[in-house]
C-alpha cells in the first residue's frame, strides 16, 4: 500500500484512529474525516503518534459539499463513521437514519460521480444478524433488534447496490465486539469490554448482567485493523461480505474475571438487566469466520488475556485523555 492514498471517515474515533496509525506505518497518505459528534469517541489524542503525518478534516459524511472534495484522488476509502449508540436509537431513531443511511448514500453518490475508481471498505456490525443458532455465518438470516443495527444493515445494502449497479468496488464487514486502545471511555452505552476495563481501573464493581453465561467473540482492535487492511488489498474480497469475529468465545463472566485479574483492581457482581438492555440483548452471539479465513487469509492472533493486557496498560498510562 506504500504511496497509496486513503480516506477514513470516523477517523478520529476508536477503530478509525487505530487504522490510521497502521496505514501510516505502511506508507499510506491518510486523510481523516470526523464530525466529532458528542459522546461518539472522536478524540484528537487518538492520533497523537501520527498527527504530523495525516490530514484531518472536521466535517460530516452528510455534507455533499465536503464529500465532493474529499473523495477525489483516494485509492481506498474506509467508511467507519456512524451513530452507534444502541440506546440513543430507542429514543431518537432519526440520527441513525440520517447519519448511517443518508450519510452512506451521500458518500457513495460522491464516489460514483467524482471517484469511481476508489475502493471502498465498510464496517457494519454483527448485530445485523439478530437472534438464531450460533455461530452466525454470512448467510445467516438478518433480523436487527435496534435502529442502529437496522440502519447499519441498510448501509451495507447500499454498498452492495452501488457495487452491482454502478461498479463501485466495495467490501463490507460485520464486526464483533471490538475492544482495545483509543475507544471512548466516558459512558457505557457501547463498547462493553472497554467499559469493564474502566470500572476495573477505577477499582469499581463490574456489573455482569443476567447469569453471566452469555457468550461473545471479543476481538482485539489490532486484529480488526488487520482484517480491514487485508480485505482492502485482496482483489477477491470485493463484492463480498465478511464476518470479523473470533473463534475464541468467552462469557461475560469470563471477560470480567479476566479484566479484574489483569488490572489487579476492581471486582464484579451479577446484576439485573434494565428494561432497555433486556430488549437489546441477543443472548449468545458469535460469528463464523471461515469465509474471511478462506478468501482473505485473515485470522485473529490476539487471545483475550493478551488483548486485555494491552488495553489496560494503554488506559493506565493515558487515562487523563479518556476519562474526562
Amino acid at each position: 500500500m506504500r504511496g497509496k492514498r486513503a480516506l477514513i471517515t470516523g477517523g478520529l474515533g476508536f477503530i478509525g484512529s487505530n487504522l490510521a496509525i497502521r496505514l501510516v506505518e505502511l506508507g499510506v497518505r491518510v486523510t481523516l474525516l470526523d464530525a466529532m459528534l458528542v459522546n461518539h469517541g472522536g478524540n484528537d489524542f487518538n492520533i497523537d503518534p501520527i498527527k504530523a503525518e495525516v490530514i484531518v478534516e472536521i466535517g460530516d459524511v452528510r455534507s455533499e459539499t465536503s464529500l465532493r472534495h474529499l473523495v477525489r484522488g483516494n485509492d481506498y476509502i474506509f467508511h467507519l463513521a456512524g451513530q452507534n449508540d444502541h440506546l440513543l436509537g430507542l429514543s431518537d431513531p432519526f440520527l441513525d437514519i440520517d447519519v448511517n443511511i443518508r450519510g452512506t448514500a451521500v458518500l457513495l453518490e460522491a464516489c460514483r460521480r467524482y471517484a469511481p475508481e476508489t475502493r471502498l471498505i465498510y464496517t457494519g456490525t454483527r448485530g445485523e444478524y439478530g437472534l438464531g443458532a450460533m455461530p452466525a455465518g454470512e448467510d445467516h438470516p438478518t433480523d436487527p433488534r435496534s435502529m442502529y443495527e437496522l440502519s447499519s444493515l441498510t448501509a451495507l445494502h447500499l454498498f452492495k447496490y452501488y457495487h452491482v449497479q454502478h461498479g463501485l468496488r466495495s467490501v463490507t464487514l460485520r464486526l464483533s465486539n471490538i475492544y482495545g486502545e483509543r475507544a471512548q471511555m466516558k459512558h457505557d452505552r457501547f463498547g462493553v469490554a472497554n467499559w469493564f476495563v474502566r470500572l476495573a481501573l477505577d477499582d469499581a464493581t463490574i456489573p455482569v448482567f443476567g447469569d453471566g453465561r452469555s457468550r461473545r467473540d471479543f476481538v482485539y482492535v489490532g486484529d480488526a485493523v488487520d482484517a480491514l487492511v487485508q480485505c482492502a488489498t485482496t482483489e477477491e474480497a470485493y463484492g463480498q461480505t465478511f464476518n470479523v469475529g473470533n473463534e475464541g468465545v468467552s462469557s461475560f463472566r469470563e471477560l470480567a474475571e479476566t479484566i479484574v485479574g489483569v488490572a489487579g483492581t476492581g471486582r464484579w457482581k451479577y446484576a439485573a438487566f434494565s428494561p432497555e438492555r433486556a430488549t437489546l440483548d441477543p443472548g449468545d452471539h458469535y460469528a463464523d469466520i471461515r469465509k474471511i479465513k478462506r478468501i482473505v487469509g485473515w485470522t485473529p492472533r490476539t487471545c483475550l488475556e493478551d488483548g486485555i493486557h494491552k488495553t489496560v496498560e494503554y488506559y493506565r498510562q493515558y487515562k487523563g485523555h479518556y476519562w474526562i
